[in-house]
């Protein structure tokens, strides 16, 4: 998709008419040479943020896909990460990205004296991988800094305060959950009509063909999802994602929603 790394259209195809789990582990190998991961600015953009927030002990990637959040949170915590998805696929990417602590591969170790970046010298964080559904989680308490990147147009508006109460739940008191929210497109622009044609082709798709596959990008508005993590326990607020720019009407394009367990 866009690159020779990148899925076929015969593959996409194929991907679209399974479920969501299977359509990923399908995707799982290629899924990094695609659009659909998080671009590095953004990544880079919410680690600067949430950097001003920690220190923090202990992280969670809720639908962490090939690890791209637990690379983020490598960066912030100082003492174990874990991530959390249901496809199998996407986890054996994530462990592939990821090797334990003296599993690298050669040719990727950093220089001698010279510690990886962003990374403090000695040894990072535990990394932990577990499948799981996000909409029951299997932990305690254990979690200072919880986050998500691109996993809620999988989840059905009934289910989102399911999802957020999840969450709360696997964090300990004062524990942040954290994840950037864009801005909408301007009704009528270019942006506006392919997300709105997108969403309508997927209903169409899941009305004639089962298994669905749940893949809505606009059905998480900022508004409900605060609503929701209210409802979840949270307190909230949003900080704007100063790197990722401003619209011409001078506001932020993107936001960072930090969801504090009280």
């Amino acid at each position: 998709m866009f690159t020779e790394q990148g899925p076929t259209v015969r593959e996409l195809a194929v991907q679209a008419l399974s479920s969501i789990e299977r359509g990923y582990d399908l995707l799982a190998p290629k899924f990094d040479h695609t659009p659909y991961r998080t671009p590095d600015r953004v990544l880079d953009a919410v680690t600067d943020e949430v950097r001003r927030l920690g220190p923090f002990g202990t992280g969670l990637d809720v639908c962490c896909g090939t690890g791209a959040g637990v690379g983020v949170l490598r960066r912030l915590c100082r003492e174990r990460v874990v991530g959390v998805d249901f496809s199998a696929g996407m986890l054996a990417e994530a462990r592939a990205a990821f090797p334990p602590e003296g599993e690298r591969p050669a040719e990727e170790e950093p220089a001698e004296d010279e510690p990886a970046e962003d990374e403090p010298a000695g040894e990072g964080p535990a990394v932990d991988w577990v499948r799981a559904d996000a909409r029951s989680l299997p932990f305690a308490p254990a979690f200072d800094l919880a986050l998500s990147f691109g996993a809620f147009g999988h989840f059905l508006p009934a289910e989102r305060f399911g999802l957020f109460a999840e969450v709360h739940g696997s964090l300990r008191p004062g524990g942040q959950f954290v994840f950037p929210i864009g801005a909408p497109p301007p009704v009528g622009s270019r942006a506006y009509w392919t997300l709105l044609g997108f969403d309508a082709a997927m209903r169409v798709r899941n009305a004639l063909w089962r298994p669905q596959f749940v893949m809505y990008y606009r059905t998480f508005r900022l508004g409900d999802v605060l609503e929701d993590l209210t409802r979840a326990g949270f307190a909230v607020r949003l900080m704007p994602l100063a790197e990722l720019g401003r619209r011409p009407d001078g506001s932020p394009r993107a936001r960072l929603v930090v969801a504090t367990r009280e």
